[in-house]
């Protein structure tokens, strides 16, 4: 390949990771005058790659947004990160993006040389996102409505059902989406109970964009209120336990969606609540520190239950 075409792809290459780049800053980058950087642009659009060139002090040059992909350039680490996140895309609630996937992944090995194909192709085989606690997914279109509504600042209206059945119709601030325990969530005000809360995506149906705008909260976190709301939600039993760790270790070991996790002087308090004491017994008993059940004094019992099946284990 001759030289000019080396330079011209490298001038493909940062306008692509720059949504705009001064010539004065290319021509540094590239090592050329103002007249031969010219001329690679030139080429570009010879090639049928639409660039865009503005003049004046904050002028420069950029890709004409939405007229087509340009050939992508990836540097092997990039290609490995692509290859990753379309293998994590594929655990992520949406049905309709399979086929997309498995034709981007086909795609994306055509144009690797060998030695890099073969690298991809042993991530693309091997490696796995665990999808165990998967729940049905989010269509596509309910997902991009609620981030545009999210991004544009605009409510949006859908007909919602409940784990338990409830129908109802909910118009909704959304403020930030997460991915948890294999569904997606939003976050937001709720306009028909004047609360922040969250939803999964999966249970919308008519999912629309309203003229109305809100403003969201600058220090909203859409992931630590989600855990939040999760470790707080009512069950049949409330637990406490005081955790005779540290609060890093204990959020390690248990997460933060577990319960409310309370820093004492020498230990940590957790507050929750649970639906099953004995498969909240089973999750202490993992605990590679001591803990002391205060209550209820079912799981206490359940935790020395558990404790004596553990040893015939051994024992046998």
């Amino acid at each position: 390949m001759s030289k000019p075409a080396i330079r011209m792809l490298a001038v493909l290459e940062l306008l692509q990771t720059h949504d705009r780049i001064s010539g004065v800053e290319l021509a540094r980058r590239l090592e050329v005058d103002g007249r031969t950087l010219r001329r690679y642009i030139a080429g570009l659009e010879e090639l049928g790659i639409p660039v865009m060139s503005e003049l004046g002090r904050h002028g420069g040059y950029s890709l004409v947004a939405g007229f087509k992909l340009p050939p992508m350039m990836l540097t092997n680490d990039e290609a490995l990160a692509m290859s990753l996140g379309l293998i994590a895309a594929e655990s992520m609630g949406m049905a309709a993006t399979v086929s997309a996937v498995a034709s981007a992944q086909a795609k994306l090995e055509r144009v690797l040389p060998a030695q890099l194909k073969q690298r991809v192709r042993a991530l693309s085989e091997t490696a796995t996102i665990d999808k165990a606690a998967a729940v049905a997914g989010a269509s596509q279109e309910t997902l991009a409505a609620i981030a545009s509504g999210a991004e544009a600042r605009r409510s949006v209206r859908f007909a919602y059902q409940s784990g338990l059945g409830e129908a109802s119709t909910r118009t909704f601030d959304p403020y930030g989406l997460v991915f948890r325990g294999g569904a997606w969530y939003a976050s937001g005000m709720c306009q028909l109970r004047r609360q922040l809360r969250s939803f999964r995506l999966d249970r919308m149906q008519q999912v629309e964009l309203t003229a109305e705008r809100f403003k969201r909260p600058a220090d909203f976190d859409s992931a630590a209120y989600l855990a939040h709301s999760i470790a707080t939600m009512p069950r049949a039993h409330a637990v406490e336990v005081l955790l005779h760790t540290d609060l890093q270790a204990a959020a390690a070991e248990l997460g933060r969606s577990v319960g409310l996790l309370e820093p004492r002087q020498d230990s940590v308090l957790l507050r929750t609540s649970t639906d099953s004491i004995p498969w909240f017994a089973r999750q202490l008993a993992r605990l590679p520190f001591s803990f002391e059940v205060r209550e209820p004094q079912a799981l206490l019992a359940a935790v020395h239950a558990h404790g004596q099946h553990l040893l015939q284990i051994r024992a046998g």
